[in-house]
């Protein structure tokens, strides 16, 4: 079992625009919230992607492969667990799942790779991995 203090949480509620004509979560909705967990605690590691960006590298998601568990409705409290499992020279693959309370809504693998301006993968720089490796699954 994977080490707890390498899983980062970040908490979100269920709001009108998320949902669609019943009240549910509309499926896109879930790549959004994941995407602002991730974007969260990369920014909690202290990675600043807008200098990355103006150095000419930026993260781009490569890979997604997800499953529907259940349904989350207008005003659910969700928290999205997020977990870097694997960090090779110009990719990392994470592991995030949605959780309303212990109930899992929502779990996907998403690969994301280091790319430069003009979409040529590259290395990510030592500094950032260094950073990242407290959300690592063998931390």
């Amino acid at each position: 079992m994977s080490d707890a203090r390498a899983i980062h949480e970040y908490v979100l509620r269920v709001f009108y625009e998320d949902t669609d004509m019943a009240g549910i979560v509309y499926y896109a909705n879930y790549l959004k919230f994941i995407e602002r967990a991730r974007s969260t605690m990369v920014r909690e590691a202290d990675v600043d992607q807008r200098a990355l960006a103006q150095s000419g590298l930026i993260f781009a998601v490569r890979k997604v492969v997800a499953d529907y568990h259940a349904s989350a409705q207008l005003d659910d409290q969700l928290i999205v667990k997020t977990q870097l499992l694997q960090m090779s020279g110009a990719k990392m693959i994470f592991s995030q799942n949605v959780f309303r309370m212990d109930e899992l809504l929502f779990s996907a693998e998403i690969t994301v790779a280091c790319v430069k301006s003009s979409g040529a993968p590259t290395r990510i720089p030592s500094d950032i991995r260094a950073k990242l490796q407290q959300f690592a699954a063998h931390a």
